[in-house]
């Protein structure tokens, strides 16, 4: 995602121009004809935005910004523009030096309704900007199918004309712990680029306990800057900089292991802008998100490679999780959806994709390569290998589909969990444990396998028997491929975050394994 960062909105003296705005000249012209003029000029200047036109004329033309009663909501929204630039937005969308100049420059009822109407433009502008975002999903990377809840433009400025103003522009930002707490560390982040960053780098790739020498000054104050070592003069890797590197690990979802190796050496090298810009982008995510993501629901970070549960803003269950390669058509998605059931001895229908871009070609060099798969016509039949000469298909010509049974070696494991949606993708166990224990976890064509699927059902089961774990094993003891629905569906998010928050500690820190 390219980042454009925000410029604060400069104004010398910002208090005076509220006193100027509040005082609006009296109009020299009668009345009849200073409305008729106005009037007419905002039904133009509206002309072309049927939300500010419908808004104007259901109240027959009787401005919010411009009148003589109007300079609280001014003063409101031209301070709180003012500080658009702490949420990460481009401040200079909004113009407001120009509006300013415009409300000095005003004379006639004909510029007065032209304003009202750029003010009405700013402001909507704003509300979608700070609310649900400044960035269209897909429009940054086809993988982010994310639905963003926009609000109406047209219910949104009449909420605005009711209500008041300063208290309505503060409620218009994601009141999310996790908002709040991303612009918490961009202003600190920012306050730390103003004293010079975090020192020098460390000109090294690998330091291990036991050293000394400049290298690991180097760390040492790198360290300290960034929070996580206390003032000290020691010049050799002794105990307390090894758990601080620990805890730094820990942060930035690397294996804590106490040794600066060299992917903890890079990590610790990242210059506090890189991270401003990951906590720019998680806010504008967290934008995007700006919904009831659920009382109960599953939240899934790509960066992360973890499946969490989240019961009323609390983690109740958390497993480690394998996504998607890092290739165009594996990268997993990021969107929302419902959870329906869950599917226990599962049955592996073969993507068409994986069937001809992977399958294929090993069956036509060897016909028996894939044995564990059985082959099916349209009919649903199985078919014998035999009776198919693989070598005259090629990937569109292929006419059968390929499909593994229940089993302990099944791909999808012994267990999924659905939530149908258009990109095929659900979480699921896995035969393959091995990859759990890497650090990073991309590995699968798109959906996301669970280091600990049988805990993570038991958890969702506890929500409607008192035997979780007996109901879920008495069904997977059959043998036998088995639906079992969650009697209240549960939103599962999908998300992809470099930056984000934990309850205690330090801002958490994740590789953009997508380039996203």
């Amino acid at each position: 995602m390219k980042v454009i960062f925000a410029q604060p909105f400069m104004t010398r003296n910002l208090a005076a121009v509220c006193v100027l705005l509040g005082v609006m000249a009296f109009w020299p012209f009668p009345a009849a004809a200073q409305m008729t003029a106005f009037n007419q000029a905002v039904a133009e200047a509206a002309g072309k935005d049927s939300d500010i036109a419908n808004f104007y004329k259901a109240r027959d033309y009787a401005p919010i910004w411009t009148g003589r009663d109007d300079a609280s909501r001014r003063n409101a929204f031209f301070t709180t523009i003012a500080r658009a630039g702490d949420h990460g937005l481009p401040a200079a969308r909004y113009d407001a030096d120009a509006l300013i100049a415009a409300f000095r420059s005003v004379q006639t009822d004909r510029a007065r309704g032209q304003l009202e109407v750029e003010m009405s433009r700013a402001f909507l502008a704003y509300a979608r900007d700070v609310q649900t975002g400044v960035l269209t999903p897909a429009q940054v990377d086809s993988g982010i199918a994310r639905e963003v809840p926009l609000r109406g433009r047209l219910s949104t400025i009449r909420a605005f004309a009711k209500s008041a103003p300063a208290a309505f522009l503060k409620s218009l930002p994601p009141q999310s712990p996790e908002y709040l707490g991303l612009m918490k560390e961009k202003l600190a982040l920012e306050q730390r680029l103003g004293q010079g960053g975090w020192g020098p780098r460390v000109q090294t790739k690998v330091l291990k306990p036991g050293q000394s020498g400049t290298a690991v000054v180097q760390l040492r104050d790198r360290l300290q800057a960034m929070g996580y070592l206390g003032r000290s003069a020691s010049q050799t890797y002794d105990a307390t900089l090894q758990k601080a590197v620990q805890d730094f690990q820990f942060d930035h979802g690397l294996t804590a292991d106490g040794v600066a190796g060299e992917g903890t050496m890079a990590e610790i090298n990242v210059e506090p802008v890189a991270r401003l810009q990951s906590v720019i982008v998680a806010m504008e995510r967290e934008r995007w998100t700006n919904m009831d993501l659920g009382k109960r629901h599953i939240w899934v970070n790509l960066t992360d490679f973890t499946a969490k549960i989240v019961d009323d803003g609390k983690v109740t269950f958390a497993t480690r999780s394998v996504v998607g390669k890092n290739s165009n058509d594996t990268r997993s998605p990021e969107f929302s959806d419902q959870m329906e059931f869950m599917v226990i001895n599962p049955t592996w229908n073969v993507p068409r994709s994986i069937t001809t871009k992977e399958y294929l070609p090993l069956m036509q060099a060897n016909p028996n390569a894939a044995g564990h798969l059985t082959i099916i016509d349209a009919a649903g039949r199985a078919v014998s290998r035999s009776s198919i000469d693989f070598s005259q298909y090629t990937a569109k010509t292929f006419p059968y589909a390929m499909k593994q049974p229940p089993s302990d070696g099944n791909a999808l494991g012994l267990v999924k969990f659905m939530f149908p949606n258009k990109h095929n993708i659900y979480l699921h166990d896995t035969p393959t444990k091995s990859l759990f224990a890497r650090e990073v976890r991309a590995f699968s064509h798109g959906c996301i396998r669970l280091g600990d699927p049988f805990d993570f059902a038991y958890a969702l089961l506890a929500r409607q028997t008192s035997d979780p774990v007996g109901e879920f094993k008495r069904y997977l003891e059959t043998g036998v491929e088995t639906v079992v629905s969650l009697e209240e569906s549960v939103p599962v998010h999908i998300v992809y975050r470099t930056a984000f928050t934990r309850p205690k500690g330090h801002m958490n820190y994740r590789r953009d394994i997508y380039g996203r």
